[in-house]
């Protein structure tokens, strides 16, 4: 599911050399550690992050470790000790958390749904989010300052996964139920840009969310799977009124269908009434919601399609139109609002976007279609 760790990281697109040197100075796995040592005999100038060092004592009491930086990784008292006197900056794992501030990958389901057999409230996913209610309720800086690591850790880890990919999100209200044609529809359009080359990006919640990331986990299997697929989950139509039995459904699918096609899931636990989806193979889960928007919306790089919804919705689309209308993050990219009669009509706001949109850049990127099925031609039309 993690990109191969012992591989070195590939060079961002437009990165400088400096941001380069910088990555390649990463290890994160002990598989990495082990290769840097064998090569380069010195640990001087690297960061590991969130690696188990327990069992490589006799390597980090002998090896250089000036200006390194341990981030969260076990290892005996002896060698942080030694670690730290030779100039190393050496944080300690934080005890007790249900989730790694450290982390150096995005997570995947099982991390986030391990032990679900005993009900969702006994899940990572669940029991980070009652952590960050009470850190948040009692104003506890050591844990604001614990998400903003956490956070930030999972935006690295997410522009590593991402490098070199043709993004496209897919936005979305939660409350689009599975077993509704909108639902299937949805999915029908995420397998389409999953077969054309694109990574999905969604929200990674569930409805619209989900219905996405389930189309490009059905990507690689032939048609009759999706609609046996959609059968499937009918059965619990909503993560309402029970997050455990939607969950089981998920996970059932995807063990009748084991290595589905992969996508991104970027949710929040700010939502923690929302569970993330378990059909994206990657999730970076974030505690702040506005960093969780903006890093989704920044990242669909070939464009976002957006599906009915609501207030969630809306703000995503003029998030996205901001940086088109300035310019801010280069050439602006596509924008596809599906269903005329909901964003002319109820939420009206194709009106605004293309008043927006004027003379502008952007007037040639934007598109308004009535049915999902002509999404994914008005994309490629956009992109072209």
């Amino acid at each position: 599911m993690h990109p191969t760790p012992a591989q070195p990281h590939p060079a961002q697109p437009g990165s400088t050399p400096s941001h380069r040197a910088a990555r390649d100075r990463e290890i994160e796995s002990l598989a990495e550690f082990d290769e840097v040592v064998a090569a380069h005999g010195t640990l001087a100038q690297y960061r590991i992050q969130a690696v188990d060092l327990t069992d490589r004592t006799d390597v980090l009491l002998t090896t250089g470790t000036t200006g390194a930086v341990f981030l969260g990784c076990p290892m005996s008292a002896e060698a942080a000790a030694r670690a730290g006197a030779s100039g190393a900056l050496v944080f300690p794992p934080v005890p007790d958390l249900p989730f790694d501030p450290y982390r150096a990958f995005v997570y995947t389901p099982g991390e986030l749904f391990d032990s679900l057999d005993a009900g969702y409230e006994a899940t990572p996913d669940a029991r980070s989010y009652a952590w960050f209610q009470q850190t948040r309720a009692d104003g506890d800086i050591f844990g604001s300052m614990l998400r903003s690591i956490h956070d930030d850790a999972v935006s690295d880890a997410l522009d590593e996964l991402l490098v070199g990919a043709r993004v496209v999100g897919v936005m979305g209200g939660h409350a689009m139920a599975r077993g509704t044609t909108e639902y299937a529809g949805a999915a029908r359009l995420a397998r389409e840009l999953a077969r054309t080359g694109f990574t999905v990006a969604t929200g990674g919640g569930p409805g619209a969310m989900e219905a996405a990331n389930l189309g490009a986990y059905a990507a690689p299997f032939d048609d009759g799977m999706l609609d046996e697929a959609l059968e499937l989950l009918a059965k619990a139509p909503s993560f309402r009124p029970s997050v455990t039995d939607w969950a089981r459904a998920a996970f059932e699918v995807r063990e009748r269908w084991p290595d589905g096609g992969p996508s991104v899931g970027i949710p929040t636990w700010f939502y923690g009434h929302e569970p993330p989806n378990a059909f994206a193979a990657h999730i970076a889960k974030y505690f702040a919601n506005a960093t969780r928007e903006d890093g989704l919306l920044a990242r669909s790089n070939a464009g976002v399609v957006f599906l009915p919804g609501a207030a969630g919705t809306v703000q995503e689309i003029f998030d996205n139109a901001t940086p088109n209308y300035y310019e801010s993050r280069g050439e602006p990219t596509p924008m596809v609002l599906v269903n005329e009669a909901h964003w002319s009509e109820k939420l009206p706001a194709w009106q605004l976007l293309t008043s927006l949109a004027g003379d502008r850049a952007m007037a040639s990127r934007i598109a308004l279609v009535d049915r999902i099925e002509q999404a994914s031609q008005a994309l490629k039309r956009l992109i072209s």
